[in-house]
């Protein structure tokens, strides 16, 4: 077996929601210093882990479109601006 089936899936969406609550609950400041600490250190991995899995996402995304010859690759901006 490879590494990948014996790694957990990872959930994206699950880890913004996670982030989102560390954030809040960091700026709500009923935190203790300890516990702001331990939360932070939270965010900066989950921070990462989104930014790893955006970034294989792109390349998927990249390798799917370099396989079907006939399609471009764009960037987001311009196509937006050659729309509107």
């Amino acid at each position: 077996m490879t590494s990948k089936t014996n790694q957990k899936q990872f959930d994206f969406e699950a880890a913004l929601e996670n982030l989102e609550a560390l954030v809040t609950a960091m700026e709500d400041g009923e935190l203790s210093l300890e516990d702001s600490l331990k939360a932070f250190e939270k965010g900066i991995k989950l921070t990462r882990e989104c930014q790893t899995a955006l970034k294989n996402a792109e390349q998927k995304v990249q390798m799917l479109v370099s396989e079907n010859g006939d399609t471009e690759l764009v960037d987001f901006e311009d196509s937006e601006e050659s729309q509107g």
